[in-house]
C-alpha cells in the first residue's frame, strides 16, 4: 500500500472509532433521558393517587403509639460492611467491554472521556502532570488486581489526587510472556467515572508496563 493509501486507511479507521465513541455517548444520553422520564412519570402517578385519595376523604392511618423493642442480636460487624462495600465496588468494573473501540488509535493506546479536550491528553503524554501516587499490580491475580485498583482509585479521589500511575507490568514473568493485566486494566479504567483520561507511561515512568491516569477534580 502506498503512503497515501495507508494514510487514507488510517483516517478512515479513526473516523470509524470516532463514530463508535459518538454512538456510545448518544446511547448513554438516551438512557439518562429515559431514566429521568421514568422518575417523573412515577412522581406524577404518586401525586395523582394522593390527590384522588384526598378527594375521596381518605386519610392516612395514625402512627401506632406502641413501640416494639427490636429483637436482641449482634450489631453488624464493621468488617462485614466493608466487605459488602468492596463487592459493590468490584462489581462496578467488568471485563466484558470492547476496550479497543473506545481508545484513541495512537501507539500508546490513549483514552480520554467524551467532553475532555485533546490538550489534556497531550499534557499527560508529555509528562506535564505530576504523578502523585502509584499502584503496583505486579504479582496480583486478576480478581485481586481489580479489587486493588478500585480501592486505590476511590482513595485517590478522596485525597484529591489528579494524576496517578498504574503499573500493570509487561507480562515478562507470566505464562507465554503475555501481559494479562495490561488490557484488563485499561478496560477497568474506562468504566470508572473518576477516570477522565489515561495514556501509556513515558519510558522513564514505566513505558509499556504502566499507565498514567488523570482523575477528575474533587468538588471543593
Amino acid at each position: 500500500m502506498t503512503g497515501g493509501g495507508a494514510r487514507s486507511a488510517r483516517l478512515k479507521h479513526l473516523g470509524e472509532l470516532a463514530s463508535l465513541r459518538d454512538q456510545l455517548a448518544a446511547r448513554t444520553r438516551a438512557h439518562e433521558r429515559a431514566a429521568k422520564a421514568n422518575v417523573a412519570r412515577a412522581e406524577r402517578t404518586s401525586a395523582d393517587f394522593a390527590s384522588e385519595m384526598r378527594t375521596l376523604g381518605v386519610r392516612p392511618l395514625a402512627a401506632p403509639t406502641r413501640r416494639h423493642a427490636p429483637p436482641a442480636g449482634h450489631l453488624p460487624h464493621p468488617r462485614q460492611r466493608q466487605l459488602d462495600e468492596q463487592q459493590v465496588l468490584e462489581a462496578s468494573v467488568s471485563d466484558e467491554i470492547d476496550v479497543d473501540s473506545l481508545l484513541d488509535t495512537d501507539e500508546a493506546l490513549s483514552y480520554r472521556r467524551p467532553g475532555i479536550g485533546p490538550d489534556a491528553l497531550r499534557k499527560l503524554r508529555r509528562g506535564e502532570w505530576t504523578i502523585q501516587d502509584q499502584l503496583d499490580l505486579h504479582g496480583h491475580r486478576v480478581d485481586a488486581a481489580r479489587a486493588a485498583l478500585v480501592e486505590f482509585l476511590r482513595d485517590a479521589l478522596k485525597r484529591g489526587l489528579r494524576c496517578v500511575r498504574i503499573v500493570h507490568g509487561k507480562g515478562l514473568g507470566s505464562k507465554d510472556r503475555t501481559p494479562v493485566l495490561k488490557g484488563k486494566v485499561r478496560a477497568w479504567l474506562i468504566q470508572r467515572d473518576e477516570v477522565i483520561a489515561f495514556c501509556q507511561a513515558r519510558p522513564a515512568d514505566g513505558g509499556s508496563g504502566a499507565l498514567v491516569v488523570l482523575l477528575r477534580p474533587t468538588p471543593a
